[in-house]
C-alpha cells in the first residue's frame, strides 16, 4: 500500500544522512594507528642471492630473504579502515567546510587534527624512508610532491633560423 498524499513522514527522522565511518576522533586514531603497526610488523620480504664459498674453489647459491620496510600510504590506510581514498577525502572536506561554518564545533576540529596527523605521519616515514634508502626516491619524491621540473624552451637567437639558444629554468608548480 502506497503512503498518503502529501505525507511529511520524512520529518519524522531523528536525523539525516549517514554516521561516520568513526564515532570519534579517538577511535579514527587508534584504527590508523593500528595499520601504522600493522605495516611494520609485515614488512614486505625481499629475495637476494649471495654466494657462498664452501671452500677448494666450489661456492653455492644462497637466497637470503631480507624483510624491507613496507611505506605507509593513504591508499593502504583506507583500505585498512574499508573506505575508498576518496570516502577519505570526501570526509576531510566536509570537515574543513564545517569548521568554516562553525569554528567551535569541536568534534569536527578533533577530526581534522587526526586526519592532518595521519597525513603528516605517512609523509614522514615516506620521506624518511627514501632520504635513508629503504624506498625508492625517486618514486616517493614523485608521490611526494618533490620531484625537479625542468622547462626546457628553445629560443631563436638573431636573425639566423639556425641557431637556437636552450633555456632550462626550474619549474615551480
Amino acid at each position: 500500500m502506497a503512503p498518503p498524499k502529501g505525507n511529511q513522514f520524512w520529518k519524522l527522522r531523528s536525523k539525516h544522512g549517514r554516521n561516520y565511518l568513526f564515532e570519534n576522533p579517538d577511535a579514527l586514531w587508534a584504527a590508523a594507528c593500528e595499520y601504522f603497526q600493522w605495516c611494520d610488523d609485515n614488512p614486505f620480504i625481499k629475495a637476494e642471492a649471495k654466494t657462498v664459498n664452501i671452500g677448494d674453489y666450489q661456492s653455492v647459491i644462497k637466497i637470503a630473504e631480507l624483510p624491507v620496510m613496507r611505506p605507509y600510504t593513504m591508499h593502504g590506510l583506507t583500505i585498512y579502515l574499508d573506505c575508498g581514498i576518496v570516502y577519505f577525502e570526501q570526509f576531510e572536506k566536509l570537515l574543513k567546510e564545517k569548521i568554516e561554518k562553525d569554528s567551535s564545533d569541536q568534534k569536527s576540529n578533533d577530526f581534522s587534527l587526526v586526519c592532518t596527523r595521519i597525513r603528516e605521519i605517512i609523509y614522514e616515514q615516506k620521506f624518511t624512508g627514501a632520504a635513508s634508502g629503504f624506498f625508492n626516491a625517486s618514486i616517493i619524491g614523485r608521490d611526494l610532491g618533490l620531484a625537479d621540473k625542468k622547462d626546457l624552451t628553445f629560443e631563436q637567437k638573431g636573425d639566423n633560423p639556425m641557431k637556437w639558444e636552450v633555456v632550462i629554468a626550474d619549474k615551480k608548480e
